[in-house]
């Protein structure tokens, strides 16, 4: 099962589950995330929340995206209790990427080992731990809250101060905490995590710089476990044109760390387990358009598809106008 959160016809936000490749709409159901903190509350799947819903009149998901109705698959009352974050080297073939925009010319020729490349080493040897045991911790960052979620379709702004607008196909893990604490997975959906790889490019040190921008996710939320192989692919699109493509892989098979792992190192702070909240986190990503010496323009638009995922995940590119920002004493 598949669902999608949209505006209907009378400027109403809904829910539309997708079985057998047909859309309908989810009765009574305003959010998923409310779906989503019923079943957690009650002991229930979400599925059997959904189905005692019950489904009612049929959508065509293309038309909503075509018309900009389609919201993210799930949101929060309160955006700042949305949390995104993630995951970096954490796919096999993701540590070439990042070494080399990590390391000069010179160091190149002495061949030493990058931080990033002892930190996917590491993963390679400990990030698929066996049942019961804690495998070693991945690069973790945080990127932003509700506010910093752009809609499937919507333009994602990068800030004028920024130096690159890239895309990053990846697999985002969709978590809800219940009412003790305790975190649910309510699915996954196919993200773009989109950062600037110049800044982070000067120094790694600025990566928490770099991430600290919009991102985008779903349009469809993929109820269930992830499947072992993940293959979509993405590209971009100029003034009608695609510029680049390529594909990109995710799913454990193409992983240096299981699903498990990533979570635990997640959750284990109490921080991220408080009782409502809702949890984006971003598994990384081994395809870029920026290691192509692709340079993004505004109206670009980002095209990522999987066909496991539904619909495919399309934003523009926009950069914010420059402002002023100061900081007044009280």
């Amino acid at each position: 099962m598949h669902l999608i959160q949209f505006t209907d016809a009378a400027g109403q936000r809904a829910v539309g589950a997708t079985e057998d490749g047909v859309t309908r709409v989810v009765n009574g159901a305003a959010s998923v995330y409310a779906l989503a903190i019923e079943a957690a509350d009650s002991g229930k799947s979400l599925a059997d929340v959904v189905a005692a819903k019950g489904l009612g009149a049929t959508v065509d998901r293309e038309a909503l995206a075509r018309d900009g109705k389609l919201l993210a698959p799930i949101d929060h009352p309160d955006a700042a209790h949305l949390h995104v974050t993630g995951t970096g080297l954490t796919h096999l073939g993701s540590a070439s990427t990042r070494d080399a925009m990590h390391k000069s010319d010179a160091a190149a020729a002495e061949a030493p080992l990058t931080d990033s490349m002892k930190m996917f080493r590491m993963g390679l040897e400990g990030g698929k731990p066996k049942p019961g045991e804690v495998g070693v911790q991945p690069e973790w960052f945080y990127k932003g809250n509700g506010f910093a979620v752009a809609a499937p379709g919507a333009p994602i702004p990068s800030p004028a101060f920024a130096k690159d607008a890239g895309e990053e196909p990846e697999v985002a893990g969709i978590y809800v905490i219940g009412k003790n604490g305790q975190p649910f997975r309510v699915g996954f959906a196919i993200g773009n995590e989109f950062s600037d790889h110049v800044t982070e490019r000067v120094n790694y040190l600025f990566l928490a710089h770099s991430k600290l921008r919009f991102c985008s996710f779903g349009p469809e939320l993929r109820v269930g476990e992830l499947p072992r192989k993940v293959e979509g692919t993405s590209r971009i699109v100029r003034d009608g044109k695609v510029i680049w493509e390529k594909p990109f892989l995710s799913g454990e098979e193409y992983m240096s760390h299981t699903i498990a792992n990533l979570e635990y190192h997640h959750f284990k702070y109490a921080l991220f387990r408080q009782p409502g909240d809702v949890h984006v986190h971003m598994f990384g990503t081994a395809t870029l358009s920026f290691a192509d010496g692709i340079k993004t323009e505004p109206g670009d638009v980002f095209e990522i598809s999987e066909s496991q995922f539904g619909l495919p995940l399309r934003n523009t590119v926009a950069w914010d106008a420059a402002e002023t920002v100061t900081v007044t004493q009280l």
